[in-house]
């Protein structure tokens, strides 16, 4: 019953908190003028970086509604051809679990809260020089799970980016932006590569960018060192990995298909899979191919990506497939999309030597594979099938539910971090389990959103087999606002 009055407290707390915030926007709303015009402001976005401001450089003093509108285009010339823009963000998110590791520790229930601070200056000298500079402050209360405060949690100040764009025109409307400094990378469906948003902290690395774009495509080439969480010390680059590649992305087929390519190279000093440890040198080649079906309500995404390489003296042979197939109901109310899902990352077949466990680089495993993380796109099957819908215009929720195997039952079960949760020798089944995942989203106004999810993992054969095997809940409740 603790656990059960632990998510009911939960879902009043959320429930109270959105039903306040949404009395007091809506009579903010109700309050303001609306004889003006609205300029067209760019969407928020979660790169900052590539907001375009310069939209507010005409804009009357009459139309500047916004409270921010004065910090988001600030001439600093008198010809305006120096100008900047300021903003950031601030989250709070508590979060409840019960049963953590499938309740493994001697107690693993606890509700924490986390929260977050970003601040950016975004200053551009003339159109083909720009610097953008963002720092942040993550916190956390007292954290009683394994491994107590992580550096997923805590990264008490950190300069989180600070590059400079030099752009070039090139012919044909084409143009190069070199971009060195530190920097956030985001690529595709982030399957692979993300700053990971859902942490409280967040990634980034040290290095330089060569980014080309023309005729609708964009080729971004890179060469970078991980800058991991120092959590009470700045954040130091490793160069014990090194990261690189070049991602492109854009249209084909009369520009109704999205299509990626991409090779990622990533070489780390030490490394260890299913027994093989020594130097990683792993390349990943890869590409994903979406879009609409045509003059049909379907859509579809499918990603692939091969790796090979070497770690120590074994050699890698490892690949992984991802795919979604969509379908919108458009008369229906709400407009709700069914989606189904098959994801495959390889794993190992015998322990030690070659190595075929696939490596998920840096990803957001948050949104493909369990809100509850207990699962990362190494040695994995999953089946999934969800809906989304809008009930309400400024309203989505989601429902998706997993089920969850090893590739090989030889091979580990690792979490979104790449980490080892259950060891392959602990259990002969292939059965990790399934998981139900509850989103809901509200958006208040352009500025705060608030979020509730729901998530339960049902502990499969493997997990029963290999350890201490109750179902996980996790319940969270988050409130962004974004100015």
């Amino acid at each position: 019953m603790t656990r059960h009055r632990q998510m009911i407290r939960s879902g009043i707390c959320a429930a109270a908190i959105l039903a306040l915030i949404g009395v007091a926007e809506a009579s903010a709303q109700q309050s303001a003028p609306s004889n003006t015009a609205e300029p067209a402001r760019p969407a928020y976005r979660f790169l900052r970086y590539t907001e375009d401001w310069s939209v507010l450089r005409d804009v009357q003093e009459s139309q500047l509604a916004d409270p921010w509108d004065s910090l988001k285009y600030v001439p600093l010339s008198d010809d305006a051809d120096i100008w900047a823009s300021f903003g950031g963000h601030m989250r709070l998110r508590v979060e409840n679990w019960s049963d953590f590791g499938f309740g493994a520790p001697a107690d693993p229930d606890d509700t924490f809260l986390l929260w977050r601070l970003a601040l950016h200056a975004d200053i551009h000298f003339g159109d083909n020089i720009r610097t953008f500079v963002e720092g942040k402050s993550a916190l956390s209360s007292d954290r009683d799970l394994p491994g107590g405060k992580r550096t997923l949690d805590v990264d008490s100040l950190a300069l989180e980016q600070a590059f400079v764009d030099v752009t070039l025109p090139l012919a044909d409307g084409a143009s190069l932006t070199i971009r060195p400094g530190r920097q956030t990378f985001l690529f595709g469906k982030q399957r692979l590569v993300s700053p990971l948003p859902w942490s409280n902290t967040m990634r980034r690395w040290d290095g330089v960018s060569g980014i080309l774009e023309h005729d609708g495509w964009t080729a971004h080439g890179f060469w970078s060192q991980f800058a991991p969480v120092r959590k009470y010390e700045f954040n130091e680059t490793e160069a014990d990995v090194e990261f690189f590649g070049v991602y492109a992305t854009g249209k084909i087929i009369n520009d109704t298909v999205g299509l990626d390519v991409y090779y990622l190279g990533l070489q780390r000093t030490s490394a260890t899979f299913n027994g093989t440890t020594g130097r990683e040198k792993r390349n990943t080649i890869g590409g994903r191919i979406f879009g609409q079906v045509a003059d049909t309500s379907f859509d579809y995404d499918l990603e692939g990506a091969y790796q090979f390489g070497e770690v120590g003296a074994g050699d890698i042979n490892a690949f992984m497939i991802a795919s979604e197939l969509g379908y919108r109901l458009e008369e229906v109310s709400g407009s709700p999309r069914l989606h189904v899902g098959f994801d495959y990352a390889s794993g190992d077949e015998s322990l030690g030597g070659d190595v075929e466990t696939f490596n998920q680089l840096f990803p957001l495993g948050h949104a493909y594979l369990g809100y509850i993380d207990i699962v990362g796109r190494q040695n994995i099957i999953d089946l999934s099938a969800g809906a989304t819908m809008t009930p309400l215009e400024s309203m989505t929720l989601g429902l998706t539910g997993h089920l969850l195997w090893r590739a090989e039952d030889t091979d580990a079960l690792y979490n979104a971090g790449g980490g080892v949760v259950r060891a392959g020798g602990l259990g002969v089944d292939d059965e990790v389990g399934a998981e139900l995942d509850l989103t809901i989203k509200y958006k208040f106004d352009r500025h705060l959103t608030g979020f509730f999810g729901y998530s339960h993992f049902f502990a499969g054969d493997f997990i029963q087999e290999s350890g201490a095997s109750e179902d996980i809940d996790f319940v969270y409740v988050q409130l962004q606002y974004v100015f």
